[in-house]
């Protein structure tokens, strides 16, 4: 959650990010590292009382079990790296990081063709507004999808910059306020501009008389139009049907009720966008989700399929052909993928555009996401309440054995101050996770644009991590609009 600073009405308003808490349980270890400092002190221990050399013989079972705890590699210690290494070993001897689509099995009727633990996800239309809504069996969710146009923000001057920053916080305020709503995604992708635009307009517009400079128009349309790229922004809605069981239950119970719970909450999100000058088109048919999904694993049938007609909107054939992962990439059909998170977000004051560097990035097949998690208020107090006392008692326990309180801890403590007052303040409190999945046809393309997005995100004052051991999941969530967490 960012905070203002109060500055002219007529400027824009600098804002600042909490900071990823990296507070424990007890002296700042996490619970994977007290139990591996446990083990050590208790294996140790035994051995000082069996007497004799048992010490150094269990010297490699306590002396693991502090390297454990105190070694770190990538920015997490090596005990938090058992559990990611053992996940991925066992995944790897099950088969898991590859998946071949079975074109003579059918697959169940009304389920997407996704690899992973996206396959049971299920695809129903609304009949009313003909959206396509994705249910999550397992989750107990439905999604929902709307593409939002909008005029470039950069360009805007920073009184107008500033007016739709507050309309747009009032857009996320609607979703907190609602205690149906599990979760909200912003997708903002770049994909090659088919020509589809420029053509229809030499269509409308031009005279094709077959004379020489109508043929020069002709050709250049066909050359210039697919090699530039678009930049297109959707927004997915969420419905958690286990906090919606009472009204889905009134509306007829199952998918068919949720659906006409889900209305509900895209009528009064189609109303917020429109009061912050966003235009959301309609919601999404089962065809225009079935070329995103596809477009995603297979980027360069993307432009074809936009140009096309029908072709490639079959949602239940719209999955990838082939899918390989690695530990730290992703190869699909047409292309290889690497999914980055936003580990910190700035931890100074910035403007509402300090993203422009990684948004703006061109000739770079890219996806970026925003997870928003709202958090009910009567939660959120609790939480903050949890961490106001574990703060304290920790500063307390540090004070009596002696340890220095350094600037980060107090610093993570007055960001939960700020917190617990903006929320007094009748603000609503989200959950953020940005994630980038980048994509190129190479694996050497591929390493090269993610050192630009690496130092393009450096720029914008964020720093990121390369996920392993988890990209095919990863890439389901930054890649696609489907709501899917990691």
């Amino acid at each position: 959650m960012a905070t203002a600073s109060p500055v002219n009405e007529f400027e824009l308003s600098p804002v600042k990010f909490s900071r990823l808490t990296r507070r424990g349980i007890i002296l700042g270890l996490s619970l994977p590292q007290v139990i591996a400092l446990a083990i050590a002190v208790a294996v140790f221990v035994a051995s000082l009382y069996a007497g004799g050399p048992a010490a150094l013989y269990t010297s490699p079972v306590w002396g693991t079990a502090l390297a454990l705890t105190g070694a770190g590699i990538g920015g997490r210690k090596l005990v938090e790296w058992v559990p990611i290494t053992l996940h991925w070993v066992l995944r790897s001897f099950l088969g898991q990081t590859r998946y071949r689509r079975r074109i003579a099995k059918p697959r169940p009727a009304g389920t997407l063709a996704l690899p992973g633990d996206a396959a049971p996800l299920r695809q129903y239309e609304d009949l009313e507004t003909g959206a396509v809504m994705v249910h999550d069996p397992h989750a107990q969710t439905l999604t929902v999808l709307v593409e939002v146009t909008h005029p470039s923000f950069i360009l805007l001057d920073p009184g107008e910059q500033e007016r739709r920053v507050h309309a747009w916080g009032r857009v996320l305020s609607t979703a907190c306020r609602s205690t149906r709503i599990a979760r909200l995604q912003v997708l903002e992708r770049t994909v090659p501009d088919s020509g589809q635009g420029l053509a229809q307009w030499w269509a409308e517009q031009g005279t094709d008389d077959d004379s020489w400079v109508a043929r020069t128009y002709r050709e250049l349309i066909d050359r210039a139009g697919p090699t530039g790229e678009r930049h297109i922004s959707t927004i997915s809605l969420s419905l958690d049907m286990r906090a919606a069981n009472r009204p889905i239950r009134a509306a007829g119970g199952g998918v068919r009720g949720a659906a006409v719970v889900l209305r509900q909450e895209m009528d009064t999100l189609t109303t917020a966008l429109r009061t912050a000058d966003l235009k959301p088109t309609a919601w999404y048919t089962p065809g225009q989700l079935a070329i995103i999904l596809r477009s995603a694993y297979d980027p360069a049938i993307a432009a074809t399929l936009e140009r096309s007609g029908n072709i490639g909107k079959d949602l239940a054939a719209a999955g990838p052909v082939a899918v390989e992962e690695t530990w730290d990439r992703l190869r699909s059909d047409s292309a290889h993928h690497v999914v980055l998170w936003i580990s910190e977000w700035p931890r100074a004051l910035v403007y509402p555009g300090f993203l422009a560097p990684l948004l703006l990035s061109s000739r770079i097949r890219r996806a970026f996401t925003l997870l928003c998690d709202p958090i009910r208020s009567d939660q959120a107090a609790r939480d903050i309440r949890k961490k106001k006392t574990g703060y304290i008692s920790d500063a307390a326990q540090r004070q009596k054995v002696g340890q220095i309180e350094d600037a980060q801890q107090t610093a993570e403590y007055q960001d939960v101050l700020q917190q617990e007052a903006d929320l007094t303040s009748g603000h609503g409190v989200l959950r953020y996770t940005g994630l980038l999945a980048i994509s190129a046809p190479t694996s050497e393309e591929l390493e090269t644009a993610v050192a630009a997005i690496e130092q393009a995100a450096i720029q914008a004052s964020c720093e990121t991590r390369r996920l392993v051991g988890q990209q095919a999941q990863a890439f389901v969530a930054a890649a696609l609009p489907l709501c899917r967490g990691i």
